[in-house]
């Protein structure tokens, strides 16, 4: 609808304007079609689709590594579990590094 260059006043603009709009609307009332509303599309790229792969099949997985426990278990019963003591300071200092360094 063209409004530049008119004698018109801003009540008959919108006048016609809501004259010009309204016929798509009155006709689908009219003609008892339901309208249809246009389908909503997402298209992912590859890599959040592998994202999406991804926690899937973390989602997936045990929260416990049960065969992991069931051995330490049976190490413990048995009476040969051991602890390596290095091993455990080493990791202790390595966090406090890091906690340290951060």
């Amino acid at each position: 609808m063209k409004v530049s260059n008119t004698r018109n006043t801003t009540g008959e603009i919108i006048h016609l304007y809501k004259t010009n709009s309204q016929p798509t609307a009155n006709a689908d009332k009219h003609s008892n079609k339901t309208a249809s509303v246009p389908e909503e599309k997402v298209s992912l790229s590859a890599q959040a689709q592998d994202v999406q792969n991804i926690k899937k099949a973390i989602s997936e997985l045990p929260d416990v590594r049960q065969e992991k426990v069931d051995a330490l278990k049976e190490q413990i019963h048995q009476g040969t579990y051991n602890v390596n003591g290095e091993k455990v300071a080493q990791k202790m200092i390595g966090e406090s590094l890091l906690d340290i360094m951060a």
